[in-house]
């Protein structure tokens, strides 16, 4: 099984605002800087992402990842997984969303992402977390204009 790593936030907007942001995949290079390019390769029939490749670079990591997107639990947890990258050989994923109050979101972001090079586990686990604290704080920038 996996180990995640994990973050959350406190977002001073409606549930509503902030998953419009994270549900609209095709928009995050809007608002991360990790994530340059979304092409959505598949949608369902609610015209939801289930197949998303996204180029990345978040420092030390620079990657063309394609995803593959879970609404089964949605809206409050979306979820995703590796279906194939250059470097990556997994990357498996979830927000989770919840009111606090009308005005208020909480965000949990969970991480896991193993390399095709050997890497130590603890600069593995700081590079999650890095990459974690800064989607939060992005999102969280975003949705609060």
């Amino acid at each position: 099984m996996a180990d995640f790593s994990t973050g959350k936030i406190s977002i001073e907007a409606p549930l509503a605002k902030v998953e419009s942001a994270l549900f609209d995949i095709a928009q995050y290079p809007t608002w991360s800087s990790a994530i340059k390019s979304v092409n959505v390769t598949a949608t369902d029939d609610k015209g939801r992402p289930v197949a998303a490749t996204l180029s990345i670079d978040a420092g030390m990591m620079k990657d063309r990842v394609s995803l593959a997107y879970d609404w089964s639990q949605a809206p409050g947890r979306l979820n995703f997984s590796l279906t194939d990258a250059d470097l990556l050989t997994a990357m498996d994923g979830a927000y989770l969303i919840s009111a606090q109050d009308e005005d208020t979101t909480d965000v949990t972001y969970e991480l896991h992402v193993d390399l095709s090079m050997p890497i130590p586990s603890i600069m593995r686990k700081n590079a999650e977390k890095a990459t974690i604290e800064m989607a939060l704080s992005q999102l969280k920038t975003f949705a609060e204009k």
